[in-house]
């Protein structure tokens, strides 16, 4: 395997657009940013305890509700749990659901598809906000941008 030499990932664009990527996902699939990028972290890792979650979660704002936001929203799912004999603690992955997800994000990332534009897939098209209205302009650039 061919190793990425830092000139060659710079040309690929990656992370020109990925503020406004990140912003989208968690909007229209009601995450914090901080949430998708630890499932990011998390999905790197493929199989985790808590304990490595709590390790992810250092570089995050403290909020003790994340883990239950995140198991209650399907974003983490048990893989194995603990029987109190063997298998002393449950073993997560990240659930089909933030797979396809953070697959999306990279396809985006890569020019592979565009940012949705319709207002029935994205939520930030309808303008409800000023906010909502500038990354409703910045998606547009994006995709413009892309093709």
């Amino acid at each position: 395997m061919k190793k990425l030499e830092a000139i060659e990932l710079k040309n690929l664009n990656l992370l020109k657009h990925y503020r406004i990527i990140r912003k989208w996902a968690s909007k229209n699939n009601d995450l914090r940013e901080a949430d998708l990028e630890l499932l990011i972290y998390l999905d790197c890792t493929d199989l985790f305890t808590k304990k490595d979650f709590e390790l992810g979660v250092y570089s995050y704002s403290w909020d003790n509700r994340r883990w239950s936001r995140l198991i209650k929203g399907d974003w983490i799912k048990v893989w194995r749990t603990r029987n109190r004999t063997t298998q002393k603690y449950n073993i997560y992955t990240v659930s089909f659901k933030g797979k396809q997800l953070i697959n999306r994000i990279y396809r985006i990332m890569l020019k592979e598809e565009d940012l949705p534009t319709s207002s029935r897939r994205n939520s930030i098209i309808k303008g409800n906000s000023y906010m909502d209205k500038v990354l409703t302009k910045a998606i547009y650039n994006v995709n413009k941008d892309n093709n």
